[in-house]
């Protein structure tokens, strides 16, 4: 991946409002802009050079992740900002004020005492929203990993009587891992029956049995990127009710997803996935956003929501994932990440979204 690039895309955003220098203590921005994978560093991106800093641990990785920039290991609670942007002549340097605690604050003014520390939002997200090929290739072999376990584990016989939410999450996370991933890509919900009235459920001991809808929001993490997948499936004949919100799901995701293009407005996306619902009299029952972006971060830039004006960019990755949630019955939620195209998108997962019946 080019991350010079990515540096030089942020100076000129960088010239543009009037700073030397923008100091990134988001681990994630710093990844996106260096390459670095450890779990310690910040990077001074300046309009001409960028410092990457680390400590004493990472001496040796740093020099393979992040070969094209200047280096400083450091020890103690900051790194030598001072000394680095003086000899560059950074006298306005941005921050991240979305990642800076008090805490953090009372320190970098300290580091950087004499000098003018301005806030900056979110400027390194807003690059992230736009996803390069390296970026697209890496997220679909997070879906391949999450599509080959759901193929393996939900119609490939793992669903039997008895069997725990619990030991079904691990299941697919341990299928994840054999189909290649480095690692589940947030926390496995497996949600059977009234359990999959809550959105974000967390397994239990619960064990299925015949008539159980099974939701499952899963997904794999590969090289840093993230994949996020929503399948709903039952076990033995479900309610009649459920389906019926099944195909209504359904129905407003294809809605959702017919309406993403390059330049569309989130908040149009999700409003015409969420029109499919409120005109069956179930609004009150899809309490959550249409989406969100994936990448570095499992939930990142852009948002699918009804309160964002934001529009889609060309090469963004976005979750369209309605739901209908009854409580006591239960609940169905779809979701499929897409990539912006100039005239639609392209669904990246693979596995059926049809109400398999096991």
């Amino acid at each position: 991946m080019d991350h010079a690039l990515r540096r030089t895309r942020l100076g000129e955003r960088l010239s543009e409002l009037g700073l030397d220098a923008l100091f990134v203590t988001r681990l994630p921005n710093v990844r996106y802009l260096t390459g670095f994978t450890g779990s310690n560093a910040q990077a001074l991106v300046g309009t001409e050079a960028t410092v990457f800093f680390t400590d004493g641990r990472y001496r040796e990785q740093s020099r393979h992740e992040v070969p094209d920039a200047e280096r400083v290991i450091y020890a103690g609670p900051v790194p030598p900002l001072a000394e680095e942007a003086a000899a560059r002549a950074m006298t306005r340097i941005g921050f991240e004020s979305e990642d800076v605690t008090h805490g953090s604050w009372e320190r970098l003014r300290r580091a950087l005492e004499g000098m003018e520390l301005v806030p900056i939002g979110l400027q390194v997200e807003q690059l992230r929203r736009i996803k390069d090929p390296e970026e697209v290739r890496a997220i679909g072999r997070a879906q391949e990993a999450a599509d080959a376990a759901f193929d393996s584990v939900v119609l490939g016989g793992g669903l039997r009587e008895g069997i725990a939410e619990r030991e079904l999450a691990l299941d697919l996370e341990i299928a994840m891992r054999r189909a290649g991933a480095d690692d589940r890509a947030f926390e496995t919900i497996a949600a059977f029956g009234e359990h999959a009235a809550e959105p974000h459920h967390h397994p239990t001991d619960r064990p299925l049995t015949r008539g159980d809808v099974v939701k499952l929001d899963f997904g794999a993490l590969v090289d840093g990127y993230h994949s996020d997948m929503t399948r709903t499936v039952a076990f033995g004949e479900p309610a009649e009710r459920l389906r019926e919100i099944r195909d209504l799901v359904a129905a407003a995701q294809e809605a959702g997803i017919a309406a993403v293009h390059a330049g569309a407005s989130a908040a149009d996306v999700d409003l015409a996935a969420r029109r499919v619902i409120d005109d069956a009299g179930l609004g009150k029952e899809f309490p959550h956003g249409l989406g969100h972006g994936v990448g570095l971060e499992i939930h990142e830039a852009p948002r699918l929501r009804w309160d964002v004006p934001d529009d889609l960019p060309e090469g963004a990755v976005v979750t369209v994932e309605p739901g209908v949630y009854i409580p006591g019955l239960g609940g169905v939620r779809i979701e499929d990440m897409v990539e912006v195209t100039a005239d639609g998108c392209r669904p990246i997962p693979r596995s059926t979204k049809e109400l398999v019946v096991l």
